[in-house]
Protein backbone atom coordinates (compact mmCIF):
# COMPACT_ATOMS: atom_id res chain seq x y z
CA UNK A 1 0.00 0.00 0.00
CA UNK A 2 1.41 3.43 -0.96
CA UNK A 3 2.08 6.28 1.47
CA UNK A 4 -0.35 9.18 1.52
CA UNK A 5 1.10 12.47 0.24
CA UNK A 6 1.09 13.90 3.78
CA UNK A 7 3.32 11.11 5.04
CA UNK A 8 5.90 11.14 2.27
CA UNK A 9 8.05 13.96 3.76
CA UNK A 10 8.01 12.27 7.17
CA UNK A 11 8.98 8.89 5.74
CA UNK A 12 11.75 10.47 3.69
CA UNK A 13 13.11 12.32 6.71
CA UNK A 14 13.13 9.09 8.72
CA UNK A 15 14.98 7.31 5.93
CA UNK A 16 17.60 10.07 5.75
CA UNK A 17 17.87 10.11 9.54
CA UNK A 18 18.56 6.37 9.54
CA UNK A 19 21.34 6.95 7.03
CA UNK A 20 22.89 9.76 9.09
CA UNK A 21 22.63 7.72 12.29
CA UNK A 22 24.09 4.55 10.82
CA UNK A 23 26.90 6.54 9.22
CA UNK A 24 27.94 8.02 12.56
CA UNK A 25 27.11 5.26 15.04
CA UNK A 26 30.68 4.10 15.44
CA UNK A 27 31.93 7.59 16.27
CA UNK A 28 29.05 8.54 18.53
CA UNK A 29 28.09 5.44 20.48
CA UNK A 30 24.61 4.45 19.43
CA UNK A 31 23.89 7.52 17.30
CA UNK A 32 21.10 8.68 19.58
CA UNK A 33 23.16 8.91 22.76
CA UNK A 34 20.55 7.01 24.79
CA UNK A 35 17.70 9.18 23.51
CA UNK A 36 14.42 7.75 22.26
CA UNK A 37 11.16 8.81 20.70
CA UNK A 38 8.31 9.54 23.13
CA UNK A 39 10.61 9.54 26.14
CA UNK A 40 7.98 11.39 28.20
CA UNK A 41 5.00 9.25 27.17
CA UNK A 42 4.62 7.74 30.65
CA UNK A 43 6.22 10.27 33.00
CA UNK A 44 4.73 13.41 31.39
CA UNK A 45 2.38 12.38 28.56
CA UNK A 46 1.47 15.91 27.47
CA UNK A 47 5.03 17.28 27.47
CA UNK A 48 5.50 17.50 23.70
CA UNK A 49 1.97 18.79 23.18
CA UNK A 50 2.54 21.52 25.78
CA UNK A 51 5.69 22.64 24.00
CA UNK A 52 3.89 22.66 20.67
CA UNK A 53 1.03 24.74 22.09
CA UNK A 54 3.44 27.21 23.66
CA UNK A 55 5.49 27.54 20.47
CA UNK A 56 2.35 28.19 18.46
CA UNK A 57 1.01 30.74 20.94
CA UNK A 58 4.31 32.62 21.03
CA UNK A 59 4.61 32.51 17.25
CA UNK A 60 1.17 34.04 16.83
CA UNK A 61 2.19 36.90 19.11
CA UNK A 62 5.89 37.18 18.24
CA UNK A 63 6.63 35.50 14.91
CA UNK A 64 10.39 35.83 15.26
CA UNK A 65 10.42 33.43 18.23
CA UNK A 66 10.26 30.50 15.80
CA UNK A 67 13.51 31.69 14.22
CA UNK A 68 15.08 32.08 17.64
CA UNK A 69 14.41 28.45 18.55
CA UNK A 70 16.34 27.22 15.53
CA UNK A 71 19.35 29.39 16.29
CA UNK A 72 19.26 28.50 19.98
CA UNK A 73 19.43 24.77 19.26
CA UNK A 74 22.35 25.30 16.86
CA UNK A 75 24.31 27.35 19.40
CA UNK A 76 23.58 24.95 22.25
CA UNK A 77 24.42 21.76 20.38
CA UNK A 78 27.48 23.04 18.54
CA UNK A 79 29.33 23.89 21.74
CA UNK A 80 30.24 20.36 22.88
CA UNK A 81 26.79 19.05 23.78
CA UNK A 82 23.04 19.54 23.47
CA UNK A 83 22.70 20.24 27.18
CA UNK A 84 21.02 23.66 27.55
CA UNK A 85 24.27 25.19 28.83
CA UNK A 86 23.37 28.10 26.51
CA UNK A 87 20.42 29.01 28.74
CA UNK A 88 22.42 29.48 31.96
CA UNK A 89 22.62 33.13 32.95
CA UNK A 90 25.69 34.86 34.35
CA UNK A 91 25.93 34.41 38.11
CA UNK A 92 28.43 36.68 39.84
CA UNK A 93 28.12 34.72 43.08
CA UNK A 94 29.41 31.51 41.51
CA UNK A 95 31.58 33.06 38.81
CA UNK A 96 29.53 31.50 36.02
CA UNK A 97 29.60 33.50 32.77
CA UNK A 98 26.75 32.88 30.36
CA UNK A 99 27.42 31.66 26.83
CA UNK A 100 24.96 34.35 25.81
CA UNK A 101 27.65 36.92 26.70
CA UNK A 102 29.97 35.66 23.96
CA UNK A 103 30.38 37.81 20.82
CA UNK A 104 29.31 34.73 18.82
CA UNK A 105 25.90 35.02 20.51
CA UNK A 106 25.41 38.59 19.30
CA UNK A 107 21.85 39.20 18.14
CA UNK A 108 20.33 36.18 19.88
CA UNK A 109 17.04 36.99 21.55
CA UNK A 110 13.76 35.73 22.97
CA UNK A 111 15.42 33.80 25.79
CA UNK A 112 12.80 35.30 28.11
CA UNK A 113 10.13 33.19 26.44
CA UNK A 114 11.93 29.99 27.33
CA UNK A 115 10.77 30.65 30.87
CA UNK A 116 7.12 30.71 29.79
CA UNK A 117 7.44 27.33 28.11
CA UNK A 118 9.34 25.85 31.03
CA UNK A 119 6.75 27.18 33.50
CA UNK A 120 3.97 25.46 31.55
CA UNK A 121 5.91 22.19 31.69
CA UNK A 122 6.63 22.56 35.40
CA UNK A 123 2.96 23.10 36.16
CA UNK A 124 2.13 19.85 34.41
CA UNK A 125 5.10 17.72 35.52
CA UNK A 126 7.43 19.36 38.08
CA UNK A 127 11.12 18.59 37.66
CA UNK A 128 10.58 16.20 34.76
CA UNK A 129 11.20 17.79 31.35
CA UNK A 130 14.73 19.04 30.78
CA UNK A 131 15.64 22.41 29.34
CA UNK A 132 17.78 20.59 26.76
CA UNK A 133 14.74 18.70 25.49
CA UNK A 134 12.77 21.94 25.56
CA UNK A 135 15.30 23.47 23.15
CA UNK A 136 15.14 20.47 20.82
CA UNK A 137 11.35 20.40 20.77
CA UNK A 138 10.95 24.15 20.29
CA UNK A 139 13.32 23.99 17.31
CA UNK A 140 11.30 21.16 15.82
CA UNK A 141 7.99 22.95 16.31
CA UNK A 142 9.43 26.32 15.32
CA UNK A 143 10.55 24.85 11.99
CA UNK A 144 7.01 23.63 11.39
CA UNK A 145 5.52 27.04 12.23
CA UNK A 146 7.84 28.58 9.64
CA UNK A 147 6.52 26.29 6.92
CA UNK A 148 9.33 23.78 7.18
CA UNK A 149 9.09 20.03 7.85
CA UNK A 150 5.91 19.36 9.81
CA UNK A 151 6.73 16.16 11.69
CA UNK A 152 10.42 15.89 12.50
CA UNK A 153 11.08 12.70 14.54
CA UNK A 154 12.86 14.31 17.51
CA UNK A 155 14.13 11.94 20.18
CA UNK A 156 14.16 13.08 23.79
CA UNK A 157 15.71 12.14 27.11
CA UNK A 158 18.45 14.79 27.35
CA UNK A 159 19.52 16.17 30.70
CA UNK A 160 20.83 19.62 31.56
CA UNK A 161 24.42 20.78 32.06
CA UNK A 162 25.47 22.23 35.38
CA UNK A 163 28.09 24.57 33.96
CA UNK A 164 28.50 27.10 31.17
CA UNK A 165 30.89 26.58 28.27
CA UNK A 166 31.48 30.30 27.79
CA UNK A 167 35.20 29.84 27.28
CA UNK A 168 34.61 27.39 24.42
CA UNK A 169 32.00 29.28 22.38
CA UNK A 170 34.45 31.13 20.13
CA UNK A 171 36.20 27.87 19.27
CA UNK A 172 33.08 25.88 18.47
CA UNK A 173 30.65 28.30 16.78
CA UNK A 174 31.66 29.00 13.15
CA UNK A 175 32.21 32.64 12.23
CA UNK A 176 30.26 34.35 9.45
CA UNK A 177 33.36 34.74 7.31
CA UNK A 178 34.88 31.30 7.87
CA UNK A 179 36.09 29.16 5.00
CA UNK A 180 33.94 26.27 3.82
CA UNK A 181 36.65 23.90 5.05
CA UNK A 182 36.41 25.32 8.58
CA UNK A 183 32.62 25.04 8.60
CA UNK A 184 32.62 21.50 7.23
CA UNK A 185 35.18 20.46 9.84
CA UNK A 186 33.09 21.92 12.65
CA UNK A 187 29.95 20.11 11.53
CA UNK A 188 31.85 16.89 10.78
CA UNK A 189 32.76 16.78 14.47
CA UNK A 190 29.01 16.42 15.11
CA UNK A 191 28.65 13.66 12.51
CA UNK A 192 27.23 15.89 9.78
CA UNK A 193 28.46 15.77 6.19
CA UNK A 194 28.48 18.42 3.44
CA UNK A 195 24.93 17.64 2.35
CA UNK A 196 23.66 18.11 5.90
CA UNK A 197 25.62 21.37 6.29
CA UNK A 198 24.07 22.86 3.14
CA UNK A 199 20.64 21.86 4.44
CA UNK A 200 21.13 23.23 7.97
CA UNK A 201 22.49 26.55 6.74
CA UNK A 202 19.23 26.77 4.82
CA UNK A 203 17.85 28.00 8.15
CA UNK A 204 19.34 31.31 7.00
CA UNK A 205 16.29 31.49 4.76
CA UNK A 206 14.52 33.05 7.76
CA UNK A 207 15.42 35.84 10.14
CA UNK A 208 17.90 38.63 9.63
CA UNK A 209 21.59 39.54 9.73
CA UNK A 210 22.88 42.58 11.60
CA UNK A 211 24.91 45.09 9.63
CA UNK A 212 28.02 44.66 11.74
CA UNK A 213 28.31 41.20 10.12
CA UNK A 214 27.81 42.60 6.62
CA UNK A 215 29.76 45.84 6.28
CA UNK A 216 33.06 44.13 5.46
CA UNK A 217 31.41 42.85 2.26
CA UNK A 218 30.01 46.28 1.39
CA UNK A 219 32.76 48.80 2.18
CA UNK A 220 34.91 50.33 0.88
CA UNK A 221 33.74 48.41 -2.21
CA UNK A 222 30.99 45.83 -2.65
CA UNK A 223 32.26 42.24 -2.66
CA UNK A 224 32.54 41.05 -6.26
CA UNK A 225 30.61 37.90 -5.35
CA UNK A 226 27.46 39.93 -4.58
CA UNK A 227 24.97 40.62 -7.35
CA UNK A 228 25.33 44.40 -8.09
CA UNK A 229 21.66 45.25 -7.55
CA UNK A 230 21.63 43.27 -4.32
CA UNK A 231 24.80 45.03 -3.19
CA UNK A 232 23.11 48.38 -3.73
CA UNK A 233 20.12 47.22 -1.70
CA UNK A 234 22.38 46.07 1.15
CA UNK A 235 24.21 49.39 1.19
CA UNK A 236 20.83 51.02 1.58
CA UNK A 237 20.14 48.81 4.59
CA UNK A 238 23.64 49.29 6.00
CA UNK A 239 24.57 52.85 4.94
CA UNK A 240 27.80 53.10 6.91
CA UNK A 241 30.94 51.04 7.38
CA UNK A 242 30.80 51.89 11.09
CA UNK A 243 28.22 49.36 12.29
CA UNK A 244 28.31 49.21 16.07
CA UNK A 245 27.15 46.18 18.01
CA UNK A 246 24.15 47.83 19.64
CA UNK A 247 21.58 45.18 20.51
CA UNK A 248 18.93 47.78 21.39
CA UNK A 249 18.66 49.51 18.04
CA UNK A 250 20.76 47.95 15.29
CA UNK A 251 20.46 48.02 11.53
CA UNK A 252 19.91 44.72 9.74
CA UNK A 253 18.98 43.08 6.46
CA UNK A 254 16.57 40.21 5.95
CA UNK A 255 18.14 36.91 4.95
CA UNK A 256 15.51 36.47 2.26
CA UNK A 257 13.45 39.33 0.84
CA UNK A 258 11.00 37.09 -1.05
CA UNK A 259 9.83 34.75 1.74
CA UNK A 260 11.52 36.22 4.85
CA UNK A 261 9.58 34.14 7.36
CA UNK A 262 9.31 30.86 5.47
CA UNK A 263 11.79 28.04 5.95
CA UNK A 264 12.23 27.07 2.31
CA UNK A 265 14.82 26.68 -0.43
CA UNK A 266 14.84 30.38 -1.34
CA UNK A 267 18.16 30.56 0.54
CA UNK A 268 19.73 28.17 -1.98
CA UNK A 269 18.11 29.94 -4.93
CA UNK A 270 19.54 33.23 -3.68
CA UNK A 271 23.05 31.77 -3.41
CA UNK A 272 22.95 30.83 -7.08
CA UNK A 273 22.11 34.47 -7.90
CA UNK A 274 24.88 35.98 -5.78
CA UNK A 275 22.48 37.03 -3.04
CA UNK A 276 24.04 35.28 -0.07
CA UNK A 277 24.18 37.67 2.88
CA UNK A 278 27.07 36.16 4.80
CA UNK A 279 30.37 35.35 3.15
CA UNK A 280 30.27 31.78 4.43
CA UNK A 281 26.83 31.34 2.83
CA UNK A 282 27.93 32.56 -0.59
CA UNK A 283 31.01 30.36 -0.54
CA UNK A 284 28.80 27.27 -0.43
CA UNK A 285 27.67 27.99 -3.99
CA UNK A 286 31.20 27.86 -5.42
CA UNK A 287 32.97 25.23 -3.34
CA UNK A 288 32.95 21.88 -5.21
CA UNK A 289 32.13 19.98 -2.01
CA UNK A 290 28.93 21.92 -1.37
CA UNK A 291 27.89 23.51 -4.69
CA UNK A 292 26.13 20.35 -6.02
CA UNK A 293 23.90 20.26 -2.95
CA UNK A 294 23.14 23.98 -3.22
CA UNK A 295 21.97 23.45 -6.79
CA UNK A 296 19.95 20.34 -5.92
CA UNK A 297 18.18 22.01 -3.00
CA UNK A 298 17.52 25.15 -5.03
CA UNK A 299 15.73 22.99 -7.59
CA UNK A 300 13.79 20.82 -5.13
CA UNK A 301 12.22 22.26 -1.97
CA UNK A 302 11.01 18.81 -0.92
CA UNK A 303 14.55 17.45 -0.99
CA UNK A 304 15.74 20.43 1.05
CA UNK A 305 13.02 19.87 3.67
CA UNK A 306 13.74 16.15 4.01
CA UNK A 307 17.49 16.67 4.33
CA UNK A 308 17.02 19.56 6.75
CA UNK A 309 14.78 17.46 9.00
CA UNK A 310 17.25 14.59 9.20
CA UNK A 311 20.22 16.92 9.76
CA UNK A 312 18.39 18.85 12.50
CA UNK A 313 17.74 15.62 14.38
CA UNK A 314 21.34 14.52 14.01
CA UNK A 315 22.62 17.85 15.29
CA UNK A 316 20.18 17.71 18.22
CA UNK A 317 21.81 14.45 19.32
CA UNK A 318 25.34 15.76 19.59
CA UNK A 319 26.83 14.45 22.84
CA UNK A 320 23.71 14.70 25.00
CA UNK A 321 23.80 14.16 28.73
CA UNK A 322 21.56 11.20 29.61
CA UNK A 323 20.81 8.81 32.46
CA UNK A 324 22.40 10.03 35.66
CA UNK A 325 24.43 12.77 34.00
CA UNK A 326 23.65 16.42 34.68
CA UNK A 327 20.27 17.32 36.09
CA UNK A 328 16.78 18.47 35.11
CA UNK A 329 16.73 22.18 35.92
CA UNK A 330 13.64 23.65 37.50
CA UNK A 331 14.50 27.06 36.03
CA UNK A 332 16.45 26.95 32.78
CA UNK A 333 18.44 30.04 33.78
CA UNK A 334 20.04 28.54 36.87
CA UNK A 335 21.54 25.32 38.14
CA UNK A 336 19.31 23.72 40.78
CA UNK A 337 20.05 24.69 44.37
CA UNK A 338 21.77 21.98 46.38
Amino acid sequence: MGLSSSLVPVASALLLLCCFTARNAAANGNGGGGLRLNYYSEICPRAEQIVKEQVRSLYEEHGNTAVSWLRALFHDCTVKSCDASLLLETDAATGLVSEQASPRSFGMRNFKYVGAIKSALERECPGTVSCADLLALTARDGAAMLGGPAAIPMRTGRRDAMESQYGEVERYIPNHNDTVSAVLARFAAMGLDAEAVVALLGAHSVGRVHCNNLVARLYPAVDGGIEPAYGAYLRGRCPTADAREDTRDVAYARNDRATPMVLDNMYHKNLLKGRGLLLVDQRLASDPRTAPFVKKMAADNGYFGETFAAALVRMSENGPLTGGQGEVRKDCRFVNAK
